[in-house]
């Protein structure tokens, strides 16, 4: 069988996250219009069956965040994410949008994707809203700029040329065992998977500056036989913002967290209690501590480790 890690890297809003869905068939990671979503890498989990001139295969990807010139400690920590995704993977998908214009951020990318030193695949995403005509030439332009392994032009929203996707990155993947178990669909914990739901709600309801200056914390994660209690705080910079969060009556927050709710159940299965509060923390992005406990990877160490104290503590 083939095995291996393939990141998936772009420009902000390329379509990175609507692609690792729609290839592991579940909603792993978050997804609006607004750029710079994704915050952190994703990893994804695909177990492929053999089929004629196809062997098993199970293809790690990775979802990366959207490559920018940082401005911000916050900034700083995604592109760290995405060099962190490049390193030892075994084949990058380079996907670009084909319905904006080529800028100053792509030979970013590209050189991002050369450094990585592994093949490259080039995926021409949104190919569904541009005439054919204009492909050709976009192919003929991409293709001077890298050598590519192949160039796809694909849809992710509407899964047009992801079978031919599959097939090239198997090709291109190394012969090797699994490195997950056969159910297991992703590495990241339901804590971290709550919090970006309530996060993506609140980039689908606010405007502006607020999406970006906005974070979400879980502080408490209970979970029961029939129902689950959780308390997620929503930290912003400004105290016009809080206020924009709230809303008149509380009428924002509550529409944030009934949609947030209906998603997190539908993802866990049963009823779910959801609190949330908002807190101002000014200059957040910036604070190099904060961004760095946004990590779940930090987040699960400090649990952890607060567990082991409090165990200490009874034995004493």
């Amino acid at each position: 069988m083939k095995s291996g890690f393939v990141t998936i890297l772009g420009r902000p809003n390329a379509g990175k996250s609507t692609l690792l869905n729609a290839l592991v068939g579940e909603k792993l990671a978050i997804v609006t219009h607004k750029p710079q979503t994704t915050r952190n890498r994703i990893q994804g989990i695909l177990n492929l069956p053999a089929k004629k001139g196809r062997p098993k295969a199970q293809v790690i990807l990775l979802d990366t965040p959207g490559v920018h010139r940082p401005e911000n400690r916050l900034d700083k920590k995604m592109m760290q994410e995405v060099r962190n995704a490049l390193e030892g993977c075994n084949l990058v998908l380079l996907i670009a949008d084909v319905t904006q214009k080529f800028g100053v951020g792509e030979p970013l990318v590209i050189d991002l994707a050369r450094r990585a030193n592994t093949p490259v695949i080039l995926l021409l995403n949104k190919v569904d809203l541009v005439d054919k005509p204009r492909l050709l030439p976009l192919i003929e332009h991409w293709s001077k700029l890298h050598d590519f392994r192949e160039i796809i032009p694909i849809s992710a929203r509407n899964k047009t040329g992801l079978d031919d996707l599959l097939d090239v990155m198997v090709r291109a993947l190394p012969e090797g065992q699994p490195y997950f178990p056969a159910d297991r669909l992703t590495d990241q914990p339901v804590r971290f998977m709550v919090a970006e739901i309530v996060r993506e709600q609140v980039l689908i309801s606010t405007h502006q500056e607020i999406p970006y200056a906005t974070t979400v914390l879980i502080d408490r994660f209970e979970e029961g036989e029939r129902l689950d209690s959780i308390a997620a705080t929503i930290y912003c910079e400004r105290d016009g913002q809080k206020a924009i969060l709230i809303g008149k009556g509380g009428s924002m927050l509550k529409k944030i967290g009934t949609e947030a709710r209906h998603q997190i159940e539908r993802m866990l299965g049963k009823k779910v209690f959801l609190e949330l509060f908002i807190k101002v923390r000014a200059g957040w992005r910036d604070s190099s501590d904060f961004v760095e406990g946004l990590d779940w990877r930090r987040q699960l160490e400090d649990i952890a480790a607060r567990e082991q104290w409090e165990q200490a503590q009874k034995i004493e």
